[in-house]
C-alpha cells in the first residue's frame, strides 16, 4: 500500500505540481488548500497520513500554527512535517523548529529534490 502524504498549499499550481511529484514516485496524496482545511483532513484521514508537506504563508491558519496544532494531538507527534515554503530565513526556521517542524524546504523546489528529502524522511 501507497504511503500517504498531506499536501498543504494556498497556490493551486504549487499543489498540482507537488502532488504530480509524488505521485509519480508511487505516493498517495490528500491535498489541502489552506492550514485549517489541512488541519480538517489530518483529523478525518490520521490514521493514513506517513508526512505532512505544507507552506508557510496561507489564509486561515499558517503552517506555523498548523504545525502547533497538529503536534498537540496524539496521532501526530511523530508524524513527519515538512515546511515547503518562500521563506528561507534563519529566524523563520528557527520558528518551524520551535513548533515541530521536521525539515524545511525552500519553493520554488526542485522535483528531484522533494522526492530525495521525502524518501529521506519516509522511505
Amino acid at each position: 500500500m501507497a504511503k500517504t502524504i498531506l499536501a498543504i498549499d494556498d497556490s493551486t499550481s504549487i499543489r498540482q505540481m507537488v502532488a504530480f511529484t509524488l505521485k509519480s514516485a508511487g505516493y498517495a496524496v490528500i491535498e489541502a488548500a489552506d492550514g485549517q482545511e489541512g488541519l480538517e483532513k489530518a483529523t478525518i484521514h490520521a490514521h493514513d497520513i506517513t508526512l505532512i508537506l505544507t507552506d508557510q504563508n496561507m489564509p486561515r491558519m499558517d503552517g506555523l500554527a498548523l504545525t502547533r496544532a497538529l503536534r498537540s494531538m496524539p496521532q501526530f507527534t511523530t508524524t513527519p512535517i515538512l515546511m515547503l515554503t518562500t521563506e528561507s530565513s534563519d529566524e523563520m526556521k528557527s520558528q518551524g523548529k520551535a513548533a515541530g517542524a521536521t525539515g524545511w524546504l525552500v519553493k520554488p523546489f526542485d522535483p528531484h529534490k522533494l522526492l530525495e528529502v521525502v524518501k529521506k524522511v519516509i522511505g
